[in-house]
């Protein structure tokens, strides 16, 4: 997916379980916040910064692009990767709306309260 595409909301269950399955593994979501913190980088600077073959970093961006999470530009002999902002919006308002529809708006409030005051009685 180039980064000029547009993303469109999921339409169906499988596709939602496609772009949720390509976050669900250590290193692509590794990946995933190197390149949020930068607005391209190539293969090799992303393999640089983990401890994982060239090859298998390049496995993983094929999956978070496939996913649409991800964008690609080709540039020269590189490539340049990208965060899809209105990807990852997507996922946000897919994961926020099954929350509203799992649990009661208190109950969402309480959970997201409760680490926080778990951490603040532990130190």
């Amino acid at each position: 997916m180039k980064c000029s595409d547009r993303v469109e909301l999921p339409i169906s269950d499988a596709d939602t379980a496609r772009i949720l399955a390509a976050l669900a593994h250590p290193a692509r979501l590794r990946i995933v916040r190197q390149l949020a913190c930068l607005d391209a980088s190539c293969c090799k600077d992303i393999v640089a910064q983990l401890d994982l073959a060239q090859s298998t970093v390049s496995q993983h961006l094929k999956i978070l692009v496939d996913a649409g999470l991800v964008c690609y530009r080709p540039s020269g002999q590189s490539s340049h990767y990208s965060i899809n902002p209105d990807a990852f919006a997507n996922v946000a308002s897919f994961v926020s709306d099954m929350a509203r529809l799992c649990c009661p708006q208190r109950e969402i409030v309480r959970e997201a309260a409760q680490p926080q005051t778990e951490a603040i009685l532990k130190d």
